[in-house]
């Protein structure tokens, strides 16, 4: 088998579950349950998509402004629409759980009637597919000619310089600062945190906010990688996948890095050895499975180790 191709689409597939996971530690430290991050990164992709194809004959089709405008347009449309979830399971005391739901299933029949809406009005054609194309990838030099570990740093997408700074002040604020000591209080004793004169709905109603900016970056990322188009296609089940990842990395982002990184390498290698087998293409989308029968072993051997917020899912009043 390519060791080398099952490291590069590895991660490609691994960090952005990871950058969304982390959105999903914010969130559910903070108190609120997390089910929403598959319609929070289908609308971010989607906002980026729009973005795209509303500038591209403004700005030119294959300008490299265009990817930076979308990624910026993704995270910042993940954000707004999290603010849905927020409303509902802090302001009107919602179930979170039915909260997550609902936004997952408006986020797909929303940006689906609003695509082909938009591309009807625009193009002169009624389809729900927005083409992205190919995202620009780079290759670090040097790093790249080590042996094995070099596949970390060859065909690297542009996305992924912006994971890992997001990432990484991510995992500072949370575990540095006031700010992150007072969001897992949140979780833990919110009115432990009220008692201390803490704004405690203003902390999870950010927390879920970062959470919906970090997803629109997994989704623009995956809209670019995966398909080089926005389309239903992107309600994948990933969102869910980082939900899994996140409860096996017991609700810490380097634990849950290590969960998707396993996920990722998974898929890639099943991938690779249909090819190296000679497999039809039938079993190669059985071997894409991978992911989601791991999950399942995972929570039948680790879920009882796990220790969630103890306050996650109650209403704060």
């Amino acid at each position: 088998m390519n060791v080398e191709a099952i490291i590069i689409d590895g991660m490609a597939f691994a960090l952005p579950i990871f950058i969304m996971a982390i959105g999903g530690i914010y969130s559910e430290k903070s108190g609120i349950t997390m089910l929403a991050l598959e319609g929070l990164q289908g609308f971010g992709a989607f906002t980026g998509a729009i973005a795209v194809l509303i500038l591209s004959p403004v700005i030119g089709e294959n300008s490299p402004k265009l990817i930076y405008i979308a990624i910026f347009a993704a995270m910042i449309g993940g954000m707004i629409y999290s603010m849905l979830h927020a409303v509902l399971s802090i302001h009107f005391l919602a179930n979170q759980v039915i909260s997550g739901v609902v936004v997952n299933i408006l986020a797909a029949a929303l940006t689906t009637f609003l695509t082909s809406l938009l591309n009807e009005s625009l193009t002169g054609e009624a389809s729900n597919k927005i083409q992205l194309g190919a995202a620009p990838r780079f290759t670090v030099p040097y790093l790249s000619s080590v042996p094995i570990l070099g596949a970390f740093f060859k065909d690297v997408y542009i996305f992924v310089p912006f994971i890992m700074f997001f990432a990484l002040i991510a995992w500072y604020v949370l575990y540095k600062t006031p700010y992150g000591l007072r969001l897992r209080a949140c979780g833990e004793n919110p009115y432990s945190v009220d008692a201390a004169g803490g704004n405690v709905n203003g902390i999870r109603f950010s927390a879920v906010m970062i959470c919906g900016f970090l997803s629109g970056l997994a989704g623009i990322f995956f809209a670019y990688s995966t398909s080089a188009n926005f389309s239903p296609s992107i309600y994948m089940g990933y969102g869910y996948l980082a939900i899994a990842a996140l409860i096996f990395g017991n609700w810490k982002i380097l634990p849950t890095l290590g969960v998707c990184v396993f996920f990722g390498l998974a898929k890639s290698g099943g991938y690779q050895l249909t090819l190296a087998l000679g497999l039809s293409s039938k079993v190669s989308d059985l071997f894409l499975t991978i992911p989601y029968i791991l999950t399942l072993l995972l929570l039948i051997f680790f879920s009882k180790h796990n220790h969630p917020p103890k306050a996650v899912g109650q209403p704060f009043d």
